[in-house]
């Protein structure tokens, strides 16, 4: 294939010359983004409610608009999905992102506009290859082909016909340019077929005699495509399949376990990584050192950024901070105003601002309890369903419990651990694990696809632990009193396996 990288690089590197303007003039820049935003929906229900034709500074709009979760949005969300025109983002809104991790209902559905698409999605996905361009001068990325991981489009939303719900992924992959697609693999037909258990084998087939130069996705998910392309290769590196493949931009959830399994399999002298920060409400960050993971937040794409500090997310009247106003050392939730149609929208998300001038973020975590080592986003009501519905059908009592993952090996899938200390245990033990198992399945469509077909996530397994390991684990930390609380999920072992030693 034709190296067309020297043909596009200065492309892609006129591009970083705009990202100069966010080491000394942050402020304007997301001023000037705010504007916009207000100005675009100005005659939208929402910009007639907070009075948009005179709303003027960062000021103005703090104070006339309130901030918002998904609960909020929902009701008028759904709207949109019906076909209601100019509510959030003017126009009609006909793509939306499916996500879950919301306390309402199985799963959370994101709007995604025309101007996301383009100002948003798609120009981060563009600003990652111009900061890998530049950070590589020798790459010849664009002489091989990209193998994206794709979702695919929901059927459980009744919506109406024309109106297109699915992962973000699936969204991007059906509008993608198609110049882009040509470098692409596999097709469409493939990367957006629902069911793993048939297209992983049609994906490792299309994609294995590719001359393969970079990757897409999250690490959970192409470990196992990289191991079954490894298997059917007969090789242990998979750069004996793609000689060419030079870097993994890799993003969705922490690399850092995974990180020593990638290095395994890779040829390290021709193989990169690059973090990227990009969720179903918009592209956000993208690495921009090697010897740095932190990222660069990406300030004109679309998205004014307000942080409210770690300290006081569970206030009802928090503080809240534009970007000018915050400090490098300090972790805070990020609240997001998108050219999507969100408005003032807590994430859920938190970062620590590594550094200021250009602002560059870590991932510090969720603002509650959750496992998402996998890209499944099992929140606490998840569990709590679950483990109800499992006592119902078991006969069992839970005193108290708490899981955690447990991560990939080289010969084994991932899963979950759940330390359970019961009151009464069930009567069948295995009935308990397949009924908790198939109620998350039932509230979290995300855990659902990755329990399909058994090829990303192993079933959970359930330790029985004594009587009165959680009480002294509490003691042991202080924490065993009349407000004692065992964290339900932890997305890390460091609980679970603190818990297991007191044992």
């Amino acid at each position: 294939m034709i190296n067309f990288t020297p043909l596009f690089r200065s492309h892609f590197l006129s591009r970083l010359q705009e990202h100069v303007r966010y080491i000394d003039y942050a402020d304007s820049v997301q001023q000037g983004e705010l504007v916009k935003l207000i100005e675009k929906a100005a005659l939208t229900q929402l910009g007639r409610k907070y009075d948009f034709s005179t709303c003027r500074t960062y000021r103005d709009f703090a104070q006339r608009v309130p901030l918002y979760n998904y609960e909020n949005l929902r009701p008028t969300i759904m709207r949109m999905i019906n076909g209601e025109k100019d509510l959030l983002w003017p126009g009609t809104v006909i793509n939306f992102a499916q996500s879950s991790g919301t306390s309402g209902g199985k799963s959370k559905y994101i709007p995604i506009t025309v101007d996301s698409f383009k100002r948003n999605h798609y120009q981060g996905a563009s600003d990652v290859v111009s900061h890998y361009l530049n950070l590589n001068p020798e790459s010849r990325i664009l002489a091989g082909k990209s193998l994206i991981l794709g979702g695919s489009f929901a059927t459980e939303v009744n919506a109406p016909r024309g109106v297109m719900v699915g992962d973000l992924s699936a969204n991007l992959i059906e509008y993608m340019n198609p110049l882009a697609n040509l470098m692409r693999v596999p097709s469409k037909k493939i990367a957006l077929m629902a069911d793993w258990s048939e297209k992983l084998p049609r994906l490792v087939e299309a994609c294995m005699n590719e001359d393969i130069t970079s990757l897409s996705g999250v690490p959970s998910w192409f470990l196992t495509v990289l191991k079954e392309v490894m298997r059917r290769k007969g090789v242990d590196c998979i750069h004996y399949v793609w000689p060419h493949l030079e870097v993994f931009f890799h993003g969705g959830i922490s690399f850092d376990p995974y990180r020593a399994q990638y290095e395994s399999l890779c040829d390290m002298s021709r193989m990169h990584f690059l973090s990227t920060y990009n969720a179903s409400e918009g592209f956000f960050a993208v690495q921009s050192s090697w010897d740095n993971t932190a990222m660069m937040l990406l300030l004109d794409v679309g998205v004014f950024y307000e942080f409210i500090p770690i300290e006081d997310i569970d206030s009802s009247n928090p503080e809240v901070y534009p970007i000018w106003e915050i400090e490098a050392g300090k972790t805070y939730e990020l609240v997001i105003t998108a050219c999507n149609g969100l408005w003032r929208y807590r994430l859920g998300d938190t970062v620590l601002i590594d550094q200021l001038n250009p602002v560059k973020i870590k991932i510090a975590g969720r603002t509650s309890c959750f496992i998402n080592a996998f890209g499944e986003e099992v929140m606490v009501h998840n569990a709590d369903h679950a483990i109800t519905a499992a006592e119902q059908a078991t006969g069992a009592h839970v005193h108290d419990y708490t899981a955690a993952p447990v991560y990939a090996t080289k010969t084994s899938r991932g899963r979950h651990e759940w330390l359970i200390e019961f009151e009464q245990e069930p009567a069948s033990l295995q009935q308990f694990v397949d009924v908790l198992d198939n109620s998350l399945k039932a509230v979290n469509s995300d855990y659902e696809a990755k329990r399909s077909g058994g090829i990303f996530l192993d079933p959970p397994t359930v330790r029985i632990v004594p009587a009165g390991t959680f009480d002294r684990w509490l003691a042991a930390h202080g924490k065993l009193g009349g407000q004692r609380k065992v964290p339900r999920l932890s997305n890390d072992r460091h609980i679970v396996d603190e818990i297991i030693e007191t044992i």
